[in-house]
């Protein structure tokens, strides 16, 4: 990487504290759901999702619960253009306890959009969970679960990328 390059792209999460992340939030989702049967893990659709499989890998090994997927999907800049849809029907997690999974909560409309659409169906609990929390919220919502809190300017970027074995956030 040539020298103007890398002053303005820094890795902010390596691989092994992304992994170490993820299951450190695994084990607060365990905890705050100690009791439940059934936990249902929502990821948003790209980098929410992957991270959402990352938990659930790790939740899998440390809870007999029953740990079920979601795919949430929808048009991240506009979520009202196409609304909001979700792999599982609203009968699959009608009472259960739902932790809404993104990459990075920037304004927040990701986030308030998917918690909107699971509060459409009567469930027990809904959390969310997220790798990096930037602090520009335009939606009065938090992520209960976050990996790491950055105070950034409006014109910086976050990326995510979860590539096999080389999983890393940058600030750009």
């Amino acid at each position: 990487m040539n020298q103007a390059l890398s002053t303005m792209i820094n890795r902010i999460l390596t691989h092994d504290q992304i992994q170490h992340i993820a299951k450190r939030i695994a084990y607060q989702i365990y905890e705050t759901n100690v009791d439940e049967k059934e936990i249902v893990v929502a990821g948003i659709k790209g980098s929410g999702e992957s991270f959402a499989k990352k938990i659930i890998a790790v939740l899998k090994k440390i809870t007999d619960a029953k740990i079920i997927f979601c795919q949430v999907d929808m048009n991240k800049k506009n979520p009202l253009e196409s609304g909001v849809k979700t792999s599982l029907s609203s009968e699959e997690y009608t009472k259960k306890s739902i932790v809404l999974v993104d990459d990075v909560l920037n304004s927040g409309t990701t986030l308030i959009y998917g918690t909107h659409h699971f509060l459409k169906t009567p469930i027990k609990r809904l959390k969310t969970a997220v790798l990096v929390n930037r602090n520009h919220k335009k939606y009065p919502i938090k992520a209960d679960f976050k990996g790491i809190s950055l105070s950034t300017s409006l014109n910086e970027h976050i990326k995510v990328d979860f590539e096999p074995k080389n999983n890393a956030v940058y600030l750009e």
